[in-house]
């Protein structure tokens, strides 16, 4: 990728906001280390106080907290038993401004970056995320940006990691044996390993040569790189030319032994206006670049127009050119329209190429529109879809689905641009693990997490000490691979030769038999209607690659054979008598065998036989923690006006409902609110009489401030909520849980109401 386009702008302080939406980090009986901020070495410009202006704010620990107002420094030290990340996290006040307050984090005299403290007038957690802490002693420094917070406490405690366990189930279920078999094994070494790549040059760049990077490699490790990284953009209706690449993907896998990844940097005509469909556009007045074109991308995604009909052609030519890899038989990691959000913003203002510069609901129109293209038009099943993500606030927006996804990719560049460590001129080996584990979240760690490109490669130390499980590196070609500047040789060659990184010659043979797979199910979806005449047996086929079946759980629960559900051979049929006793929502039914990886089927349990009431709004919602047993229930919500009339928030109300599991005292927090957190309420209902799955229900409120929603828009709420002694609620039974999810999608469980009356969902 050209670093033209990745220059850092003032939206780049969006990278680390969301690190605040987070969940506050899980909770031990006693942490790590918990530090009143008052005992921390403060600047002179800092107070301990137990109240501001003369109102005292109550609920503090210790003898009081620390008032930052528009400048100060507050530092601890923290002696931690060894190198690894560690999670940093404060107890505040902000009640200055909704918006939120930046505040600067440094770990050891390096700045990891300003953190937006959100909008709350009570005591509440914030998460600065994972940090890499060493061995022994450690300086934590927390610098007023924009100032004006409370601070209570400061907890430093062990990360809590994702295990990183992804199901080798791939978004296509006609994917060919050889894509099966491929994602079989990227899911066996994710988490374990890292696979090494590198990108060719494309065109005729190195003078023609296109092994210049790799036998540089070669001549400095004495090994290969296992994945190879292309570019199908030569092959276009505007300026197309047979370059080589597909000849040379289908050699680097049937004769190499290698693995392929490519991306599509495909163009558009600078004029567009004067364009006719079908006629030769030379390469120079053709770009990617949405500044230097005026191709209408919204209307790309609109049948009938002239920018639609020209992206279907630039697919056609890229479907031929997937038809003979397919036919050669040759999987490719693909990763399409990638580096979607640039720096940020929903509306494409941060695009750095023209598929982007629509925004995030156009976008994902493209993505389903070439997916469904290429699968179902072209049937093409050779492709493991992967996209590429960022981490800024509005980045959940852009994600195609879990449907169309199989990989979440990250360009890693910040040895030049996007570093916070004051340095300059020398790589960057951070392995960027906060970064990787927020994709993790992205997608509830259902989907690996690759760095599909970068700059400098993350030091051996740093992955491994981080725990940060990147799925493989892919260096741009160039300077970015063999300049001092970006990679210093030493640590390309540790790297290498070291037995956490997999080489070319390390691969196994991904077109032979090699070792028997994990096991996997079809379907992994699935629906129950609990409606009595319409309830039916949910038949499951295994593939079973060598293994067997050894149990089937739901949460704790498993099952009963000849009970819950019966198995012959390769298949199992669950009963619907037993699916009959789950209440509505969605479980997630865990298939265990012998040997290799779990399989999980996602059953939604509906109830055709009530009614969902006709209204104006719909209330969308997906759960951002989806663990069975949690200390903190954090469900994200979307209100939606699919009326004909503006609808005034503060008439409205939703409900999410749970089992308390423990009668205790409740806190709820607004992370982050698209109309402002200061226009959110929020308050615990205990039911009077409890019900499967709810016995209590947090009900969303909105004030007069938050205004109206027109016609077609939407209002986006996060929240968390916990117990007073933060012990585990079992969420798994809950009646508004999702199990699964990772965007909005309509849910009626959770409940919505205009003036006290019921208009969305089902009551339980």
């Amino acid at each position: 990728m050209n670093m033209l386009f990745k220059k850092a702008s003032a939206m780049m302080l969006a990278i680390t906001l969301l690190l605040g939406l987070m969940a506050a980090p899980a909770r031990a009986d006693t942490a790590l280390f918990t530090m009143e901020s008052e005992d921390a070495q403060l600047s002179s410009d800092l107070q301990v106080v137990t109240q501001v202006y003369g109102q005292p704010k109550p609920g503090y620990s210790g003898s009081g907290f620390v008032w930052m107002q528009n400048s100060g420094t507050l530092t601890f030290e923290v002696t931690v038993p060894e190198a690894g990340l560690y999670a940093i996290s404060t107890r505040y006040i902000q009640e200055l401004s909704a918006d939120g307050r930046v505040q600067n984090l440094a770990v050891n005299g390096v700045t990891k970056g300003a953190y937006m403290l959100p909008y709350t007038t009570a005591w509440s957690d914030f998460d600065f995320g994972f940090h890499k802490l060493r061995q022994g002693s450690n300086t934590i420094e927390l610098k007023a940006g924009w100032g004006f917070a409370y601070f209570d406490t400061f907890t430093v405690d062990y990360a809590d990691l994702d295990p990183l366990d992804v199901q080798p189930v791939l978004t296509d279920p006609e994917a060919t044996p050889e894509t099966q078999q491929l994602m079989n094994y990227l899911t066996e070494v994710y988490g374990n390993h890292i696979i090494s790549g590198q990108q060719e040059i494309y065109g005729g760049g190195n003078d023609g040569n296109h092994e210049l990077e790799f036998e540089w490699i070669y001549n400095l490790t004495g090994k290969y790189p296992a994945i190879r990284g292309f570019d199908l953009m030569n092959y276009n209706p505007l300026y197309g030319w047979e370059d080589g690449t597909t000849e040379r993907m289908i050699d680097w896998v049937n004769n190499r032994g290698g693995i392929a990844t490519a991306s599509w940097h495909i163009n558009v005509p600078r004029d567009f206006n004067a364009y006719e469909l079908g006629e030769f556009v030379d390469w120079k007045e053709a770009t990617y670049k949405p500044t230097e074109t005026n191709f209408n991308t919204a209307k790309a995604v609109v049948p009938g127009t002239k920018e639609n009909q020209y992206l279907m052609m630039t697919i056609e030519d890229l479907a031929e050119q997937l038809q003979i890899l397919q036919d050669n038989g040759v999987p490719v990691i693909f990763r399409p329209y990638h580096e979607a959000e640039g720096n940020g913003g929903l509306n494409g203002e941060g695009a750095w190429f023209w598929w982007a510069s629509a925004g995030a609901e156009v976008y994902k129109q493209l993505w389903d529109l070439l997916y469904t293209e290429l699968t179902e038009t072209y049937g093409l099943h050779n492709l493991i879809w992967t996209y590429n993500s960022y981490t800024y606030h509005t980045s959940p927006a852009w994600y195609p689905g879990d449907d169309q996804v199989d990989i979440v990719g990250y360009d890693k560049y910040n040895t030049i641009y996007n570093r916070h460590d004051g340095l300059s001129g020398v790589p960057n080996e951070d392995a960027i693990s906060s970064i990787f584990y927020q994709l993790v979240d992205l997608t509830d760690g259902t989907k690996m997490v690759a760095m599909t490109e970068n700059d400098t490669v993350p030091s051996l130390q740093n992955l491994t000490e981080e725990k940060a499980g990147w799925l493989y590196f892919c260096p741009w070609y160039g300077e970015h691979l063999m300049s001092s500047a970006f990679n210093y040789p030493a640590t390309l060659k540790t790297l290498y030769q070291s037995d956490y990184v997999i080489t070319l010659d390390e691969l196994p043979d991904l077109n032979g038999d090699g070792e028997a797979p994990s096991a996997s199910i079809s379907p992994v979806n699935a629906s129950f209607d609990l409606a009595a005449d319409l309830q039916q047996n949910i038949p499951v086929s295994l593939t079973l690659h060598g293994n067997q079946l050894a149990s089937i759980t739901n949460g704790d629960y498993t099952l009963q054979s000849g009970q819950d559900y019966t198995a012959s051979g390769d298949s199992v049929v669950l009963s619907k008598s037993y699916l009959s006793t789950l209440p509505l929502g969605q479980y997630a039914i865990t298939f265990h065998f012998s040997g290799g990886k779990n399989a999980v089927l996602i059953v939604n349990v509906a109830d055709s036989s009530v009614s969902v009431p006709a209204g104006d709004l719909t209330i969308q919602a997906f759960n951002g923690n989806t663990g069975a047993s949690t200390n903190g229930i954090a469900p994200k919500f979307k209100v939606v006006n699919t009326g004909d009339s503006a609808v005034k928030l503060s008439d409205v109300k939703l409900r999410y409902y749970y089992t308390i599991d423990g009668e205790q005292a409740q806190s709820y927090w607004i992370d982050w609110a698209s109309i402002g957190n200061a226009n959110v309420t929020g308050k615990f209902i205990k039911l009077a009489a409890p019900v499967k799955g709810a016995d209590y229900a947090l009900e969303i409120g909105f004030t007069s401030s938050a205004g109206s929603l027109n016609p077609g828009q939407s209002a986006e709420i996060q929240t968390r909520f916990s117990k007073s002694d933060w012990s585990n609620y079992n969420q798994a039974d809950d009646y508004s849980f999702k199990a699964s999810g990772s965007q909005f999608a309509d849910h009626e469980q959770v409940t919505g109401y205009m003036n006290g009356q019921l208009i969305w969902g089902i009551e339980p």
